[in-house]
């Protein structure tokens, strides 16, 4: 049985910040659903994005896909607004020159989340960034 995509705007997410933006590759792509649509950062570090379910979800994988990401760190949160963020995910990516990171993390959560933040240490300049699914 295949899982929904809870990362998408069609399911209702949102990025809700963004600390950098692109005209030609906003935040809002990463979770569009177009696999030939990103997010492009302005080249500094860290990046962070806050995307919002807006309501309670159960993860129990994350895909990551990415360029350039040296550290990614993501963090969530139960309340109904951007606060109260705690740690919860940290990886050291593998670099590989010019090709897509991939990674899945395999996650529990117990209780619902109704918001992630991501926090990513990259070199400039970055071409894509992760995609939370």
């Amino acid at each position: 049985m295949r899982k929904n995509d809870l990362c998408l705007s069609s399911e209702g997410a949102e990025v809700i910040l963004a600390t950098s933006s692109d005209e030609k590759h906003p935040p809002e792509s990463m979770i569009d659903g177009n696999p030939d649509t990103f997010w492009t950062t302005t080249g500094m570090f860290p990046q962070e994005f806050i995307i919002c379910f807006h309501k309670h979800v159960r993860i129990e994988r994350l895909v990551i896909q990415s360029y350039f990401v040296r550290t990614l760190r993501i963090e969530k949160s139960t309340s109904k607004e951007p606060v109260d963020f705690e740690p919860w995910i940290e990886r050291d990516l593998v670099h590989t020159e010019g090709q897509l990171q991939n990674e899945e993390i395999m996650v529990s959560v117990p209780e619902g989340l109704g918001l992630l933040e991501d926090q990513a240490q990259m070199p400039p300049p970055m071409t894509g960034f992760p995609r939370p699914t």
